[in-house]
């Protein structure tokens, strides 16, 4: 030992014990100002009405397409009474009057709206976000990317909102697809609820979890004024439904360090937020009367499937699924909703004995098999019912809407789609793939415009993913568990092909019933963990015999894949490109 070389190292221990501490101060100070939920009453916020825009202008009692302009901007938010302000993006025709959810774009069934989505967001994201997954990232790495997808709309490709059609502030830097500033939506599909929301790549997780969702309804009133179905801004009302977590500053909490740190510094399978917040506003009340109401439930979760259910006994009578209506009315109890799912519920509070309903959640996380709710994330929204009872002049018909029964015959093409997670050594998800495949290779899902399609889905994971297709709808046929599944998961790592690793022998477990009020068509479906689902898939309207108005052959195409964010971020989604 050379002289000094004591004195040396003890120096260096104690700057390692100072940075241990200063760890440990950090760490300690960090969890001290992650917000307890349990410190916010609950209902102590009324429901926001969320503002509305018309997408079509009245021109001497005519309807008429209309171009709207609609941005992005960082603003503060306040989720709840006791809670300081919350930076988030939100949508809105200006920064004052951006919101959390954005507005409601209203559109009529047949008349054009057009948007151009303008990005006035800082250089700096105000979420952590991950550069080691596939992400979009400006070649100057200044700006935020977005770009907008119309949830269920049946959409030119140009419009979509693909991944790689991103853009920064001023259309600055933009993606590899990004071809137009201003979208085109021809509303030519079937009345239903739709909803938009940042889809860029490897960032919408975050983009969304920061405030970037709105509701979208194409209403179509020849066919839909009959049906008597509560309607009227105070009678059908959207609730857009997500979780978050806040700091006691109000900021938006996200865990900065991924559960694989060495390999994604940042990335987590699934993002959780304890808080459920209603239109903006966590464990919101709303007073109604003893007559029935419209409410179109979207999950706007990254990550949280929910189960509602009343505590006081009332049920939903189902009219809608996610963009389309059911044929005719199912009434349950409960209701299951995947994140992006929408339910079209029909709640009829003079029904109630009481004057309070509680929506309520039961739903673990991850679903199926997580953690089971907590105080916090079991409450969803209180109803104060008036006592006065009065003549309701809404109804719920025996029949909605009739589109045609889904025909096997009509298929011409058989689909096995493979559901994927790898883990690390210390068995933690690193990503997840389709068919074993990233989205960057060649697209294998070519169908024709207009073709009739069977889809196995084979989920080879243990969590429940939700399905997503782009500009296509479905119908699900049936669910059947998978036997020997550990057999034929190994086949298919090795090999990845449904046929030749015997799915016929595997498929042949217990039939899982789909509920009556899931069997109209889908854009987006549960896929339960250890079952093949098999859907008939159209990519043509369901409500008429005409053709797209716009060419959906032409780039960048579209995409099919799972509506867990961080799922799909990293990288559970593929191409889908269509041929004439």
């Amino acid at each position: 030992m050379q002289p000094g070389d004591g004195t040396q190292r003890i120096l260096q221990y104690n700057l390692i014990a100072l940075a241990i501490l200063g760890w440990l101060i950090s760490t300690s100070w960090a969890e001290d100002r992650l917000l307890d939920p349990s410190k916010l009453k609950m209902f102590v916020d009324d429901l926001p009405v969320v503002p509305k825009i018309l997408g079509f202008d009245v021109v001497s009692g005519v309807p008429k397409s209309k171009a709207l302009k609609i941005g992005m901007f960082e603003k503060k938010w306040k989720f709840h009474r006791d809670l300081p302000p919350t930076p988030v993006f939100a949508y809105g025709v200006s920064k004052d009057a951006a919101t959390v959810p954005g507005p409601t774009i209203e559109a009529l069934h047949g008349i054009d709206t057009y948007v151009t989505w303008h990005n006035h967001l800082p250089k700096k994201h105000i979420l952590p976000w991950d550069p080691t997954i596939p992400t979009a990232t400006p070649a100057d790495k200044k700006g935020i990317p977005t770009v907008v997808h119309l949830h269920g709309g049946i959409d030119e490709p140009e419009s979509d909102g693909n991944a790689n059609s991103w853009f920064t502030a001023g259309f600055k830097a933009r993606g590899t697809t990004w071809t137009k500033k201003k979208y085109h939506y021809p509303n030519q599909q079937h009345p239903g609820n739709l909803w938009y929301h940042d889809h860029a790549m490897g960032l919408t997780r975050v983009n969304l979890l920061a405030g970037l969702i709105g509701a979208y309804v194409i209403r179509h009133h020849d066919v839909e004024a009959p049906l008597g179905l509560p309607q009227g801004d105070e009678f059908d009302r959207p609730l857009v439904v997500f979780d978050r977590s806040f700091r006691t500053d109000g900021s938006l909490y996200m865990n900065s360090t991924g559960n694989n740190p060495s390999i994604h510094p940042q990335w987590q399978p699934e993002y959780f937020g304890d808080a459920i917040v209603v239109n903006g506003k966590a464990w919101p009340r709303m007073t109604v009367r003893r007559r029935k109401y419209r409410f179109r439930i979207i999950n706007a979760s990254n990550a949280r499937f929910f189960r509602f259910f009343f505590t006081n006994g009332l049920g939903f009578i189902h009219v809608g699924s996610d963009s389309a209506y059911l044929n005719k009315p199912v009434m349950t109890n409960a209701i299951l909703l995947g994140p992006s799912e929408i339910a079209d519920v029909v709640v009829d509070f003079s029904k109630s004995k009481n004057g309070i309903a509680i929506l309520a959640n039961d739903a673990p996380y991850p679903y199926p098999s997580g953690d089971p709710v907590n105080e916090a994330n079991s409450k969803v929204l209180k109803f104060i019912i008036l006592r006065r009872h009065e003549v309701d002049t809404w109804r719920v018909p025996k029949k909605l809407m009739e589109y045609p029964h889904p025909n096997l015959s009509g298929a011409s093409f058989t689909r096995y789609i493979a559901m994927y997670e790898y883990t690390s050594d210390i068995d933690e998800p690193t990503h997840l793939y389709l068919n074993g495949k990233p989205y960057e290779a060649p697209a294998t899902e070519t169908p024709k415009v207009g073709a009739t399609e069977v889809w196995n889905i084979i989920n080879l994971t243990e969590d429940n993913h939700p399905l997503h297709i782009h500009l296509g709808l479905f119908v699900v046929l049936d669910q059947t568990e998978l036997v020997n599944k550990d057999q034929f998961t190994s086949c298919m790592t090795k090999i990845n092909d449904a046929i030749k690793c015997q799915i016929s022998k595997y498929a042949r477990g217990k039939k899982i019933e789909v509920p009556a009020y899931e069997k109209g068509w889908k854009n987006v479906f549960k896929m339960r963990p250890g079952v093949v689902t098999r859907i008939l898939v159209r990519f043509s309207y369901i409500h008429s015999n005409a053709s797209y108005p716009f060419d959906a052959t032409s780039e960048p195409g579209f995409v099919y894949h799972c509506h867990i964010l961080d799922h799909e971020d990293n990288a559970m989604m593929r191409p889908l490109k269509f041929s004439s």
